[in-house]
């Protein structure tokens, strides 16, 4: 049963989608997170090789650059195959990560860090692919679509702190816990991996609202949804799609929507240049604390994810771009807010710091995402998506960048 619209009603799977882009989300981005939750292993293995801030600076300039390349030719990608292949690439870079410390017995060999290093970029270069085109696809589908999807990104976060936790307090008392810890939650995580590359593959191009709305940015000119029309069994709308005359789609240029849309793009940069300079680097190496950072990731993966939900609430929602804006600039207030809470506070502080810290950034980051979008047709908005992740990991790499300034003075630089 439908609307008079056309749009299938909720029966027909909207809640059902909703669910699946966000483990779909929770997919996008485990893997990584994986890595960040068990670097108190990896500082046990590499104690001089900051792991949390090189392992970051790897992953995000290979991101950086892929997707920066992907969001320039979105329009002729296959956007199925681009989804495919990145969560294959991070289901196969978790598995490596197990093979890794079996085959080097992890021991801190220089070899076995040059390997972590490239698997840490085959993670970068898959995140390349899936962010931009889930989020891109996403963006011509309903605003709960990308809501749900990004609110994944940070159940992921709280989903790998939480199974950390566990992991580790199960072998808490074990000989080498910490590293059979570590291995448990990694076999995990690619398990998490596995399941969502099924389910991208033969659940999620086949619910009802879900080829609704790839078929109707099929006939606005999206040329990137063919392949999951085809294999949602709409192989005629996806052969009109592939034979569609392009000088005859209407669409403003990726040029005119970075103009209108450059404040929502600056906040971005901003919002995950603050984050990253101080998240994860900031907590395991200048607290002092060391043996409570990943409760302080957890506390900031655990507000981060309940924020991302918080815009769906109507009532909660922030529809205006000035005070997204203000906001914005008013969290770099948390930089000296840290310093002097590591240097003269209590641990109660940090905690309340972090929790800030993750609480505005998920509901800044859903804000913007589920607002841009409005009003452009389906190939806008898919361009849309792109330069919008282009801009949020570009904020990423400044802000880990700059999270090395926090070594300045420490003996360990």
């Amino acid at each position: 049963m439908s609307n008079p619209e056309g749009i299938p009603t909720r029966l027909e799977g909207k809640n059902v989608a909703r669910l699946v882009c966000c483990i779909l989300g929770v997919g996008s981005l485990v893997a990584w997170n994986a890595m960040l939750t068990i670097t108190d292993y990896y500082y046990q293995v590499f104690p001089k090789y900051h792991p949390s801030r090189v392992l970051t600076i790897v992953y995000q300039l290979v991101a950086n650059v892929f997707i920066s390349t992907l969001a320039y030719k979105e329009a002729k990608l296959n956007t199925r195959f681009r989804n495919i292949f990145g969560y294959g690439l991070y289901t196969a870079g978790t598995f490596c990560l197990i093979i890794l410390d079996v085959a080097s017995h992890g021991s801190g060999s220089v070899v076995a860090y040059v390997v972590l290093c490239l698997i840490v970029a085959l993670f970068g270069f898959a995140d390349a692919f899936v962010q931009g085109g889930m989020v891109g696809d996403l963006s011509f589908m309903c605003p709960e679509f990308i809501q749900a999807f990004m609110g994944g990104l940070g159940i992921a976060g709280a989903l790998t702190s939480g199974l950390r936790l566990i992991t580790k307090a199960i072998f808490d008392k074990s000989p080498n816990g910490l590293r059979k810890g570590a291995l448990l939650f990694i076999g995990i995580a690619t398990l998490i991996e596995l399941a969502c590359l099924l389910l991208y593959v033969y659940v999620f191009a086949k619910l009802p609202i879900v080829k609704y709305y790839r078929a109707k940015a099929g006939k606005e000119g999206a040329k990137s949804v063919a392949a999951d029309l085809a294999a949602a069994g709409l192989q005629e709308q996806a052969n009109q799609v592939q034979q569609m005359d392009e000088t005859k789609i209407i669409r403003q240029t990726k040029k005119q929507l970075l103009r209108q849309n450059i404040d929502h793009m600056i906040n971005l940069f901003l919002i995950y240049v603050v984050t990253l300079s101080i998240f994860p680097g900031f907590l395991y190496e200048n607290t002092g604390k060391h043996r409570y950072a990943p409760v302080l990731v957890a506390m900031y993966n655990g507000w981060d994810s309940i924020s991302r939900f918080m815009p769906s609430v109507k009532c909660l929602a922030l529809e205006s771009r000035k005070w997204i804006t203000v906001c914005v600039l008013a969290r770099f207030l948390l930089v000296p807010a840290f310093y002097f809470t590591a240097k003269y506070a209590d641990q109660g502080w940090m905690l309340f710091l972090t929790s800030f810290l993750g609480l505005s950034n998920g509901y800044l980051t859903v804000s913007i995402f589920s607002m841009a979008p409005k009003g452009y047709n389906g190939p806008e908005s898919n361009a849309l998506g792109n330069l919008l992740c282009v801009f949020l990991l570009g904020g990423i790499f400044a802000g880990v960048c700059l999270g090395w300034l926090w070594l300045i003075g420490n003996d360990s630089f």
